[in-house]
């Protein structure tokens, strides 16, 4: 482990003393990784708040967390190893949870278009389409990933009012 991570022999065993105190680490580490930056917080909040806005965040998220591919899959990894690790599965089930639920808040704060019920089926929806890009790169192409995503904002969003 300490070779593929490029440290010198030992460093994992002097700050872990096996898997199921490395894992909920790592997992915790991973998944700050993948939270935007505040320069990306602040202009996604001087944004217009319609539904094509809301589209383009949408976008860039795929885009960000695409951009972090090996992260991703090592999250992906990591939540397969949390059918087998409590621990591990508490501390993923925790930082998903508290995720999530920022997202929703964000949105209400935020008075874009949805309720809390389309922030959660597009936080479902968006995670597959970016586990088919990272996976099977193939299947679709750039311009069809931005039209399922930009068609997913406003299917879920189309009958609802602006959250707020």
């Amino acid at each position: 482990m300490d070779t593929e991570a490029g440290v010198p022999a030992g460093t994992a065993s002097n700050y872990f003393t096996n898997r199921d105190d490395l894992l909920p680490q790592a997992g915790a580490r991973v998944y700050e990784r993948l939270q935007p930056d505040e320069a990306t917080i602040a202009r996604q909040r001087a944004g217009t708040r319609d539904r094509e806005t809301y589209a383009v965040l949408m976008r860039e998220l795929v885009g960000r967390i695409s951009d972090f591919r090996t992260g991703y899959l090592a999250l992906l990894e990591l939540r397969l190893e949390a059918t087998r690790r409590p621990r591990l599965r508490a501390v993923l089930t925790e930082q998903v949870r508290a995720d999530l639920e920022a997202n929703v808040a964000y949105h209400e704060e935020s008075a874009l278009p949805g309720d809390a019920t389309a922030v959660q089926l597009l936080y479902l929806t968006l995670n597959w389409l970016i586990v088919e890009q990272l996976t099977l790169p193939d299947v679709l192409s750039e311009a069809e990933r931005e039209r399922l995503v930009t068609a997913a904002v406003e299917r879920l969003t189309a009958s609802l009012p602006h959250s707020g």
